[in-house]
């Protein structure tokens, strides 16, 4: 089947999806040419083992034709970032990186921090690695340009100015007080600081300043002189690197066991404006040429501004089709260079040692990490008298409003660490009513009986599992256990009043000092399992509540009601968090609904 689809194989650029015997997507990549470049991976040609180990596991594969190479370099990067794929270079997960939002769509726009990037017409700036830093630039931004912090997209008229206005950290376009186009003056100039071009900045304030006074503005232009000041300030903080450089991105990258750091130092106008640092996943094996192919690939997929250089240590794939796509996303000619003297070279390296001392940091941070979990593990197999640490750990914990909703949550812990991807939940079917001790029961059976029915979602059974509660939840966990043949499974009662741990068959408890490590990992696996019970007891817990709430909009009817559930599902926080843009969009909702929706979750 494989060798007839490699023979049907379209001469066309596009994306090629590598799966497993299990269906599993575990390779994405792109080609001008699909035949020739999924053909060359079952050649008998040189690969690296990784590239082998991944050849070797192909069962499948699937292919998404493109009109270009450029259009399938950007259909590769979203689909990388998608499904993650385990022999894909990568970038560590960023969708948690805070990024700054200038909403340009609105008529008066704001500046906010988000977590996500959407195509609402907005300008984002970003990711930011640093979630202090984030803050101290947007504290910086209100601070030099006076822009609205109310939150509304579209802004009501007010009869007197709020305090912001009083401070003059907000214009008070509410209040008439600023034209539109003067406004939008201001945030021209917060997107020129953002973008690194205070020079440009400056030159225009201090333009803006002697027009002012010429009108004898002198009020205007005292504004003016005291935002040029701060400006300057900001910029003589920043190192000057060279006056003859002017934009450019410097990337390099360092190694060490198997992970990659990749580090990028942003100049702008000369000065060095910031630095960022990534983590590469699933790079072992991976040339540097393929680590800063991917970096590059997935980055700049997601960041607004784009330099006109862009300086790498080495040679990269695809070099020619990356420069056309970041020229097409910048509006101009992009260079990829290696700079192999000067300034340019000795500041390529800077980043490489930046790069080399923050994987230290976070290697050696990662030592000590297994360290610990190696201790903890080794001082619970020692409290409970196991032949040998456990590796993997499974928690239960039960949550309910006085019987209502009940449900049971299964968290796992492998070599002392949480393994979100393999946490499971339980609505409880058979119990009527508050009986902790029951739905146990329930959950504990339900877990080993899919496990003896060859699920693999519930395989390996644990090394030792956690109750969270005392003798009375153990006894009936140990009850369904016995009648399951799984007896010899090692399990533990933990009660959060004392924190004690219960053994069947041990009339007195077993107490770790509070600062033991064992404990200390106990109590975390035992929290995690109490959270992931209470978020899925509130998520239907909101489902049952949304349509009440919902009942209490003014303009919300039974068929727009049905309309915003189509929208955005069963998800009160998705309707309450979403903007008016997106609401006005909901097919079914016009924009005076949409604002009274809004207003609703948004009361002033």
């Amino acid at each position: 089947m494989l060798g007839e689809k490699l023979n049907n194989l379209p001469s066309s650029p596009g994306v090629y999806l590598m799966k497993d015997g299990d269906g599993e997507i575990i390779y994405i990549g792109k080609a001008v040419n699909l035949k020739s470049r999924v053909r060359s991976y079952f050649s008998s040609g040189h690969v690296s083992p990784r590239i082998e180990s991944m050849v070797g596991k192909i069962r499948d594969f699937e292919y998404i034709l493109t009109d270009s190479e450029i259009e399938a370099l950007i259909l590769e990067s979203n689909m990388i970032k998608r499904h993650k794929p385990k022999y894909n270079v990568r970038l560590t997960d960023d969708k948690h990186y805070p990024f700054l939002k200038v909403t340009v769509q609105e008529d008066y726009p704001r500046l906010e921090i988000v977590r996500s990037v959407k195509k609402d017409g907005a300008r984002y700036f970003g990711p930011y690695t640093n979630a202090s830093a984030v803050h101290e630039t947007l504290k910086l931004l209100k601070k030099l340009f006076p822009v609205r912090s109310c939150k509304q997209s579209v802004l009501s008229k007010r009869d007197k100015p709020c305090l912001n206005a009083h401070i003059n950290r907000c214009a008070a376009p509410c209040c008439g007080l600023i034209t539109k186009e003067d406004y939008r003056k201001i945030i021209e100039e917060a997107i020129l600081f953002l973008q690194g071009k205070q020079g440009f900045l400056m030159k225009k304030l201090q333009a803006e300043m002697e027009v002012a006074a010429e009108k004898l503005d002198f009020e205007k232009a005292a504004q003016i002189r005291d935002q040029l000041l701060a400006v300057e300030k900001v910029v003589a903080k920043q190192k000057i690197i060279s006056e003859r450089m002017q934009d450019l991105d410097v990337i390099n990258y360092a190694r060490e066991e198997d992970k990659t750091c990749v580090g990028i130092f942003f100049i702008r106008s000369g000065r060095v404006l910031g630095r960022d640092r990534f983590i590469m996943n699933g790079a072992g094996g991976a040339s540097g040429g393929e680590v800063l192919t991917a970096f590059l690939k997935q980055y700049y997929s997601q960041v607004d501004y784009v330099p006109p250089e862009i300086l790498v240590p080495e040679a990269i794939e695809d070099e020619e089709t990356l420069q056309k796509w970041l020229a097409e996303k910048r509006g101009f000619a992009v260079h990829l260079k290696i700079p192999h003297r000067g300034d340019k070279r000795g500041l390529l390296e800077l980043v490489g040692t930046n790069a080399q001392e923050l994987l230290r940091l976070e290697v050696s941070a990662r030592r000590e990490k297994e360290e610990r979990s190696k201790r903890a593990l080794q001082e619970i197999a020692q409290a409970l008298k196991m032949d040998k640490e456990p590796y993997r750990l499974e928690c239960y914990d039960i949550s309910h409003i006085q019987g209502a909703e009940t449900v049971a949550s299964m968290v796992v812990f492998e070599g002392g660490k949480p393994v979100p991807a393999l946490y499971r939940r339980f609505k409880i079917k058979t119990v009527e009513g508050p009986d902790d001790f029951a739905s146990m029961a329930e959950v504990i059976g339900r877990r080993l009986d899919r496990a003896a029915a060859g699920d693999e979602k519930f395989l390996p059974l644990p090394d030792l599992m956690v109750i969270d509660g005392g003798k009375g939840q153990l006894s009936a966990a140990r009850a369904v256990m016995r009648a399951k043949g799984q007896a010899d499974i090692f399990t533990v009662g933990l009660a959060k009043e004392n924190e004690w741990l219960f053994v069947e068959g041990r009339p007195e408890p077993i107490v770790l000092q509070r600062d033991s490590r064992g404990l200390q990992l106990l109590q975390h696996i035992r929290d995690e399992a109490h959270r992931y019970a209470v978020t899925y007891h509130r998520l239907l817990r909101g489902r049952r509540n949304l349509a009440s709430v919902l009942d209490e909009i003014p303009g919300v009817g039974p068929n727009r009601k049905k309309a915003l559930l189509a929208q955005f599902g069963l998800s009160l926080q998705k309707i309450s968090g979403a903007s008016w843009e997106e609401l006005a969009e909901t097919k079914g909702i016009d924009k005076k609904t949409a604002q009274q929706v809004w207003e609703y979750f948004h009361p002033r």
